[in-house]
């Protein structure tokens, strides 16, 4: 993906280097924080106890500032963060467009960049449960060192791939601003576990549509894709599947648990968003998935 000499976004907050403050206990976590953790969790192939274990008793961190000398980054990180705040820049293009073409305003998400651990209106956070978008505060959380966990363990390599990701989480942020996700969420209180499941199959392959909406429009509008690029965003949907992960995981899957899609669903729907660029296609909670 072409990215030199390319607006960067300016909705960025960096806290590398500043630590996530004191976990939250957990009563302090609550609905919608937890699920995410522990989603997260399971979907990347990590023990949710793991996390769990981790929020002992103790006071909230405020999201204050840490020390105030900049995080020093290296030329890797630099180049990274240059590259995810293009994509931003591109996310934002084109949604404000998508929006104001239907008749209403954009609100453009913030993108913490964080080290380690991080703290959200949503709950506390460790790199590696995966990045995460927060509907409380309506921003996007991402450790770059997930590229490296990317290309390692999940086998999606290439910078269209990390973009996917980051395309993915916008995708979260659209449906909190169209009331999707509060919608689905009220709905799975009043369903079984399974049926709630399902809900959250559909919410995020309407994610991966978006995320196809916005590679359609990003390539149309400034034709920046590389050979290889939508090969990389395919493989990398495909990588992120439940029945990939879990098989990857226990050596066998568990259907009635997923809770983002297969990996043939999870490429369909960036597809279909892709070849379309129309988010009105991206209708997952209608017919067969």
């Amino acid at each position: 993906m072409k990215t030199e000499g390319r607006r960067q976004s300016e909705n960025i907050e960096d806290r590398r280097g500043k630590g996530g403050g004191a976990p939250m206990g957990r009563a302090g976590v609550g609905g919608l924080g937890l699920i995410i953790i522990v989603v997260l969790a399971l979907v990347f192939g990590v023990d949710p106890r793991q996390f769990l274990g981790q929020m002992e008793q103790g006071g909230a961190d405020t999201g204050a500032p840490g020390p105030a000398q900049p995080y020093q980054e290296s030329g890797e990180e630099a180049q990274r963060s240059a590259f995810i705040k293009v994509v931003l820049a591109d996310t934002e293009d084109v949604w404000n467009q998508i929006f104001k073409n239907s008749g209403k305003a954009y609100e453009e998400p913030t993108l913490v960049l964080f080290s380690g651990t991080v703290q959200s209106a949503c709950g506390f956070a460790q790199s590696a449960a995966g990045p995460f978008y927060c509907p409380r505060d309506k921003k996007v959380y991402l450790d770059l060192s997930f590229y490296d966990e990317m290309a390692g363990k999940l086998g999606a390599k290439g910078d269209f791939a990390f973009a996917y990701v980051i395309a993915h989480e916008v995708g979260h942020h659209i449906q909190t601003l169209l009331g999707t996700s509060g919608q689905v969420q009220a709905k799975r209180q009043q369903v079984s576990e399974a049926e709630g499941n399902e809900l959250s199959v559909r919410l995020e392959l309407q994610a991966d549509c978006y995320a196809g909406v916005w590679a359609h429009h990003t390539e149309k509008q400034k034709q920046v894709l590389e050979q290889g690029d939508i090969e990389e965003a395919m493989n990398a949907a495909a990588a992120v599947g439940d029945d990939r992960l879990q098989k990857s995981a226990q050596g066998y899957v568990v259907p009635e648990s997923f809770t983002h899609g297969t990996s043939e669903q999870r490429a369909k729907w960036f597809r279909l968003g892709l070849q379309s660029g129309n988010a009105n296609q991206c209708n997952t909670f209608a017919g067969d998935l």
